[in-house]
């Protein structure tokens, strides 16, 4: 998508989304172990519906998890406290269903080799500052913004499951405006109108007010921007009493809002022997410097692994024809500068940290929290240099 004009979009959910919260406990568990026992294994995955949670997965470790406790006290922080919403961190059952990682794999992966066979894709786009597509850019800050307004009680009948979807017009292959936002949110009874079928006028022009403007650039608006908010009137049965929840289930929202292919593996709920989330880190990390670089103002990096085995059994670089030089020397570069074995890997980005948590709802990449090492631009420079 170097250039032409076209529309596109990207959605993001917040942190009380069903899948979302499964993607949070998932990660909260991984972290818990990692206080413990840096050499814990952990592939957790949750499943939410209707007054249930169920916890499974593989973990192999000595340190101890308590995991009802870490449940309730996710649930209530993320904003479930209340049992009109039909799922209550005090209230709900919980299931733990949780095993050990099979010896197979563990041979592989304790001498250093992947965890798992697959394909990782890392991206970066000189387009926004965060090096990030624009539209799912803008998605997560709504999303962010929705939590926001819902704690601080500036709209204080907003409930915590939530969504947004922007659609970016681009112009010769730029972000020119915003065609369409779109806001989907949970809210309580009391803002309902009369037919009991749809919010009111009020409370669309607060939602517009509160989440959209103070996010979105005023140039980046128009007169004939679109703005949808609960387009089927209202929102109010939400969470896990609308929809069941699991891990790994928000893919697109958790990496580049479709603006690139995915591999395909989850991230949440793994510790980063498993290469489809730290080789995906890893991915953006070297996309992200080859754009900071300015050897590219797109980047698309794929690796791909074979289980039990350290280096990858491929790398591909596209630039979307905007690299300054050609993409078989930033691949050379690639092998230079970056080691892409899994250990290489975890030591590079410090890996082996409780950082995860804070991953798992509005997107894992374009974010500036001192804890995402796989943001940083620290080998810009270098490339730069040797190119």
């Amino acid at each position: 998508m170097s250039g032409g004009n076209f529309l596109f979009t990207s959605e993001s959910v917040t942190e009380g989304h069903p899948d979302k919260i499964c993607d949070r406990i998932s990660d909260e568990i991984l972290d818990e172990v990692l206080r413990q026992d840096k050499k814990g294994r952990v592939a957790c995955e949750t499943f939410v519906t209707v007054g249930l949670v169920i916890v499974g997965g593989e973990i192999t470790t000595n340190a101890y998890a308590d995991i009802n406790g870490l449940v309730r006290n996710v649930v209530r922080d993320i904003g479930y406290t209340d049992s009109r919403y039909g799922f209550a961190a005090d209230s709900c059952a919980i299931l733990n269903a949780i095993g050990s990682q099979s010896p197979d794999i563990a041979q592989g992966v304790n001498t250093g080799g992947a965890g798992d066979q697959g394909l990782m894709t890392g991206y970066a786009s000189s387009e926004t500052k965060e090096l990030m597509p624009m539209p799912i850019v803008l998605a997560h800050k709504l999303t962010r913004q929705l939590a926001k307004v819902r704690k601080k009680k500036i709209l204080p009948y907003l409930g915590p499951d939530g969504k947004s979807q922007v659609t970016v017009e681009y112009k010769d292959g730029i972000p020119a405006r915003a065609d369409t936002i779109v806001i989907s949110a949970q809210h309580s009874e009391d803002i309902l109108d009369r037919t009991g079928k749809k919010i009111t006028r009020k409370a669309f022009d607060e939602i517009i007010e509160k989440v959209i403007m103070p996010v979105v650039p005023k140039k980046m608006l128009d007169s004939k921007t679109k703005y949808y908010v609960n387009p089927t009137g209202k929102f109010v049965v939400g969470g896990p009493q609308s929809d069941t929840g699991m891990t790994g289930r928000k893919l697109i929202v958790d990496t580049y809002g479709g603006m690139v292919a995915h591999g395909g593996g989850a991230f949440s709920g793994k510790d980063p022997t498993k290469v489809d989330r730290s080789a995906s880190y890893m991915a953006r990390y070297i996309a992200k410097n080859i754009v900071a670089s300015g050897l590219a103002e797109k980047c698309t990096i794929q690796v791909a692994y074979a289980i039990g085995i350290a280096k990858p059994v491929s790398l591909m670089v596209f630039t979307d024809h905007t690299s300054k030089v050609p993409e078989k020397r930033i691949v050379q570069l690639i092998n230079k500068h970056f080691n892409l074995t899994p250990r290489g890997i975890i030591k590079t980005l410090n890996l082996l940290r409780p950082i995860y948590a804070q991953t798992a709802a509005y997107g894992h990449f374009g974010r500036d929290e001192k804890d995402f090492t796989w943001e940083k631009t620290n080998k810009a420079r270098a490339l730069a240099k040797d190119a």
